[in-house]
């Protein structure tokens, strides 16, 4: 009886360990620790309050804002009425416009080292022009669909209504690589206006409330920002509003800004870390 249990006994630890080499073998990443039936984390609620409110220009259908010594800018869209701008915080007034070709429907914009960068939307056109008097100086020709854009001191980050952010060479529009994004595991989407914020690039992601904060080396979003409550608000004073679309930095004070497409209020905020 004794040796019968032993066989016994044998031949169910040989059953158990096969399998768990089969499954080893079939999923590789367990060995490293990676199991995939592991759920990755949601990403941390990230909350805000409205600390100021400023005027904003209802006829910009706004694709791009920035601050840029101490001085904010932004790229509005749309055929025959798409322009670059420097804008007055406090009067939401243009203090200097460009209005783009009508066959351009303006995106995203950046500033690096000032030179002014502006996607376009379908016509796979990037403008750059001199920060001064936004003299164009330069086209690239580049084989995307423009939305967002912002820098992080090396390259310009594209977004193009995807999940994946592009992270172009500045003198030469060159890609140099891509990243793509993830919640809780899952590739994003509706990437669109972008804004590099202390080693994390924001972003909102069109027609939802949401700004996600991306972490630009593995591509997770760490932490997500709901503005409904916020976009409640604007829909209350203009129900022409548009999406939330906007986010822009200010290195100088630390302040962060943001706004929408045909929105009549631009917004400082300060978000929970």
């Amino acid at each position: 009886m004794k040796n019968v249990r032993a066989i016994i006994l044998l031949i169910a630890f040989l059953s158990v360990s096969f399998f768990w080499v089969l499954r080893s073998c079939k999923n590789p990443d367990s060995q490293n620790g990676n199991d995939p039936e592991v759920k990755k984390p949601q990403p941390k609620s990230m909350s805000y309050s409205i600390v100021a409110s400023y005027p904003h220009d209802t006829s910009s259908f706004t694709q791009g804002l920035l601050f840029y010594n101490n001085e904010l800018y932004e790229g509005t869209g749309n055929y025959g009425r798409s322009k670059l701008k420097k804008v007055d915080l406090k009067t939401g007034k243009a203090i200097k416009e460009i209005a783009l070709d009508r066959e351009f429907f303006g995106e995203g914009v950046t500033i690096l080292n000032d030179t002014v960068y502006q996607l376009t939307w379908k016509e796979k056109k990037v403008f750059a022009y001199t920060l001064s008097d936004f003299k164009k100086v330069k086209e690239f020709d580049v084989n995307m669909e423009g939305w967002g854009l912002t820098t992080d001191g090396t390259h310009l980050i594209v977004s193009t209504g995807g999940s994946d952010l592009y992270f172009y060479n500045p003198s030469d529009f060159s890609l140099a690589k891509t990243q793509t994004v993830t919640e809780a595991g899952s590739p994003s989407f509706n990437l669109n206006e972008l804004e590099y914020i202390d080693g994390y690039v924001y972003a909102n992601q069109y027609e939802f409330p949401y700004i996600f904060k991306i972490d630009p080396n593995s591509g997770e979003i760490v932490a997500k920002a709901d503005l409904t409550t916020m976009w409640n608000r604007i829909k209350a004073i203009d129900p022409d509003a548009d999406v939330p679309n906007g986010i822009a930095y200010n290195p100088v004070d630390k302040k962060i800004y943001i706004t929408g497409k045909w929105w009549p209020e631009l917004y400082e905020v300060q978000f929970s870390q």
